[in-house]
């Protein structure tokens, strides 16, 4: 039997071809995932025990490290790291060198003014110059360390970027005022941020203490050993010698190193279970062409397997026959897609580096041994499950149907059964999506969602016919007998018809649902933006990191400003011992109203000038307050006080869930605290010219971001459209292979009904005519796929729509010029797969065609 099933491997293997093409690709998608993410963690971990060659220990001041992501308001609740504290470490038998850390981010300015590298990467640091003059972390490559408050140095890459050479000067930016800085030097680093695409600007050390500590503070202290050694011993005498507090924390080099590959491994692993996830939307996509596949082959071989059948062949030989097949196929095909996938995985790595110019750390390529046998494992497992099926369908031909060479129908019994089971799923999925919608879970959506698509794949031999005849009309009006051919060939055989479609109905459901869901959240963002937002421009940092007091200062002095609203964040505990934290927003109470719409549903609307708290009506809910309720509050400087709900707000997303008068709780404020935006109005409105006078009342500092509605709706929107292409991109895959199962369905049924065909064009239908019977056959197919699967994937939409929260008032919006472009490509696709198996038919033999058998 192992002999039979190789050489019908091989006497087939044409007919096979789309099915390997199908493992093929979504192997090579399974190989590549792996292979890519081992490759970058492997060279990201290396590029991180780098950084940790020379450290031996650190000790980290973790207030200090968390001071800038808190807004400047946390109090130096515990003990510090100073230079008293560093000489006293250095001073330690095994220590050889204690190298004090201050580090931030810092904006660079190219000559343009525009920002250099990402502005989440944008890192600041202090220079630390030894006996020679030279900062051993960062190697100089051209001129010298700056030594003062007036110069900084550069790394190489950023230097080139903006064009600078030593002596030039360099406008560099933290939170507040821009920097005119002299450029003393350029410097190489191996920072993964840097690498990665951002910017290093290293300043002396009383300078970077300045900017983003306080004077003779450090973040860190990196202890390098002395030859001989041991890091734990000389972990053991520096916990010993370090201020004793919560916030301080001392690990070895290698310690920090192994926490950072955790990081660096768990990052991949999410990386790579998200394009793994779409390998198997890819592959469960090529399980129904496996299935279709090897049901056509056994419908066309009945006589084969029937004469087995009477020569003493046992069922079980049959199905293992067909089996073996199945597994040969996913074989060759899952080496194959290991190879490709190898490839995919170099030519993506060379694309991201290359034009993308996502700077990834270089490293050799890796090809684990799990990721050989998990590409194998899963090729061959996909291929044989697939084929299981037919091959159980091929082992019931009865030794009778030798005497035939007619396809065996489907038993009533077996489509009554098929059509329950799906009923049962479909109704369980609607109701299941219902209580989802209901209750507003999107856990019970999903499983609805998923078994409503179980049920309707199950149901799709059932769904066809009605759907198809919907065309029918049309076919016979303007194509006549070939039309009428296509639609009855098309509903003929409901299952093929069915497992041909499904392949793409997958595909288009996905599409469709990320689509809808991606033009009702625009939608609702947009109008969101326009009624909620009065002011004319928002003015941030572009990290999100907190804003210096003066630039509000100074947007207020701008030109054609006529009211400005600083929001300033604090933290503060709720109740005589602090139970409880919220995080609020002080506001400007005299102008808020100005710059923002404020909707009250309780209360009034003058609280903020009443000295009282608004709260959002979700914020209120969830924390259970009331209108008039008087809350006990600790400040951040530690002053006690209370403050009342005046008002409960609608939902909004311009305003926090908590706001509060500037004029109350802003003197609580921590000094340098900073802001986390400034709202502007002008006078004549949104202007380029007001624009431009809040970029100069600003420095011109690249860091601090000038946007009105129309750049935050464009924002959202490129956000939200660089997501889908990113989705679309992903699912091109399984489409792909869609169309394989639509072009190696029409080649099969074309081989399969070559006698009909024969007969065709001996009663005088023409080769015109049977390329166009073909085309629309295939043609109703693709159609009848993207149909239910514009259905399916805008029904998932609108039960995702439902459950989202009520703050964002969205609702399902159904782009209209998408969803025809979807049908259209459906079309498409149908038409371009017919172009082989439509030119084969055509050129049909005609005699031998009617003699065949």
């Amino acid at each position: 039997m192992f002999r039979t099933a190789l050489r019908n491997v091989l006497a087939h293997k044409g007919r096979l071809l789309m099915t390997t093409l199908a493992v093929l690709l979504g192997t090579a998608f399974v190989a590549g995932t792996l292979v890519f993410s081992d490759t970058f963690g492997n060279a990201l971990r290396t590029q991180n025990s780098k950084s940790y060659t020379d450290i031996a220990v650190t000790v980290s001041d973790n207030e200090a490290a968390n001071r800038s992501f808190d807004h400047g308001d946390r109090a130096v609740s515990g003990p510090t790291l100073t230079e008293e504290t560093r000489t006293k470490v250095a001073a330690l038998p095994g220590a050889a060198e204690v190298r004090g850390v201050v580090s931030g981010f810092a904006g660079i300015a190219d000559k343009k003014g525009a920002l250099i590298g990402s502005s989440f990467s944008t890192t600041g640091t202090n220079y630390v110059p030894g006996a020679d003059g030279t900062d051993p972390r960062y190697p100089l490559v051209e001129g010298r360390g700056p030594k003062d408050a007036t110069e900084v140095a550069l790394d190489t890459k950023t230097a080139d970027k903006g064009g600078f050479k030593v002596g030039d000067t360099v406008r560099v930016a933290v939170n507040g005022p821009v920097m005119r800085l002299k450029l003393t030097g350029t410097l190489h680093t191996n920072d993964p941020r840097v690498v990665a695409g951002g910017s290093l600007a290293a300043f002396d050390t009383a300078t970077a203490q300045k900017l983003y500590l306080t004077p003779g503070r450090f973040a860190e202290l990196d202890v390098k050993a002395k030859p001989g050694t041991d890091d734990s011993a000389l972990l053991a005498a520096v916990r010993q010698t370090v201020p004793q507090g919560d916030n301080i924390d001392a690990k070895t080099g290698r310690e920090l190193a192994d926490e950072q590959d955790k990081m660096i491994e768990q990052g991949t692993k999410f990386l790579s279970t998200a394009l793994l996830g779409f390998a198997g939307i890819a592959l469960f996509v090529g399980i129904f062409i496996i299935a279709n596949t090897f049901t056509m082959l056994v419908a066309q071989r009945t006589k084969e397997l029937a004469l087995l059948r009477a020569v003493g062949a046992t069922r079980r030989q049959i199905t293992r026959s067909v089996l073996i097949e199945a597994l040969l196929i996913g074989l060759t095909a899952s080496v194959t897609g290991l190879l490709a996938g190898i490839g995919i995985a170099v030519g993506l790595k060379a694309l991201l580096n290359g034009p993308m110019d996502a700077n990834l750390p270089d490293g050799p390529l890796i090809v684990a041994p799990s990721t050989v046998i998990a590409t194998i494992a899963v090729g061959v497992l996909v291929t044989v499950l697939a084929a299981w099926l037919p091959a159980r369908r091929a082992s019931r031909i009865a030794p009778v149907a030798a005497m035939s060479s007619a396809e065996q129908p489907a038993t009533h019994k077996g489509l009554v059964v098929r059509n329950t089971i799906g009923l049962v799923f479909s109704l369980a999925g609607a109701a299941a999506l219902a209580a989802g919608v209901s209750s507003k879970e999107i856990k019970t959506v999903g499983l609805g969602g998923g078994a409503l698509l179980i049920g309707v794949f199950v149901l799709t031999p059932l769904l066809s016919r009605p759907l198809i005849a919907l065309f029918a009309p049309l076919l016979r009006a303007v194509y006549g007998t070939p039309g009428k051919l296509a639609q009855e060939n098309a509903v003929r055989n409901p299952r093929r018809t069915a497992a041909t479609a499904s392949a793409l109905t997958i595909g288009v459901t996905l599409i469709t649902s990320l689509t809808v869901l991606g033009a009702s959240v625009n939608q609702a963002v947009d109008k969101a933006t326009a009624s909620d937002l009065k002011a004319d421009y928002t003015v941030a940092m572009e990290n999100r990191s907190p804003l210096s007091l003066e630039v509000a200062a100074q947007l207020a002095k701008a030109p054609g400003v006529t009211a400005t609203s600083a929001e300033r964040g604090l933290s503060i505990t709720i109740g005589q011992n602090g139970e409880d934290s919220e995080w609020i927003t002080a506001v400007d109470a005299a102008t808020i109203d100005q710059l923002a719409t404020i909707k009250v549903k309780e209360g009034s609307a003058d609280a903020l000038k009443q000295g009282k708290l608004l709260v959002s009506s979700g914020r209120a809910e969830k924390a259970g307050y009331k209108v008039g309720d008087t809350l006990a509050v600790t400040y951040p400087d530690g002053a006690k006080g209370s403050l009342t709900v005046g008002g409960i707000l609608e939902a909004s997303t311009a305003l926090a869930s908590v706001i509060a008068p500037e004029s109350v709780v802003g003197p609580h404020a921590l000094p340098g605290s900073g802001l986390e935006a400034v709202l502007v109005k002008g006078t004549n409105g949104a202007t380029e010219g007001l624009k431009q006078a809040l970029r100069d009342a600003t420095d011109g500092n690249p860091l601090i971001a000038v946007k009105g509605q129309k750049e935050i709706k464009a924002e959202n929107s490129q956000i939200i459209s660089g997501i889908l292409n990113l989705m679309y991109g992903l699912l091109g895959m399984s489409l792909v292979i869609a169309v394989l199962g639509v072009v190696n369905t029409m080649a099969m049924s074309v081989f399969e009904r070559r006698r009909e065909i024969g007969m065709l064009r001996a009663i005088g239908l023409n080769r015109l005519g049977i390329r166009r019977m073909i085309r629309l056959e295939s043609l109703l197919i693709a159609l009848f796929g993207g149909l239910v699967g514009v259905g399916l994937g805008t029904l998932l939409a609108w039960a995702g729509v439902r459950t989202m929260p009520g703050s964002l008032k969205v609702v399902t919006v159904i782009p209209p010029v998408q969803i025809v472009g979807f049908l259209v490509a459906a079309a498409v696709i149908g038409l371009l797969a017919a172009l082989w198996p439509a030119y084969r038919a055509a050129k049909l033999d005609i005699l031998g065609a009617i003699k065949s058998q």
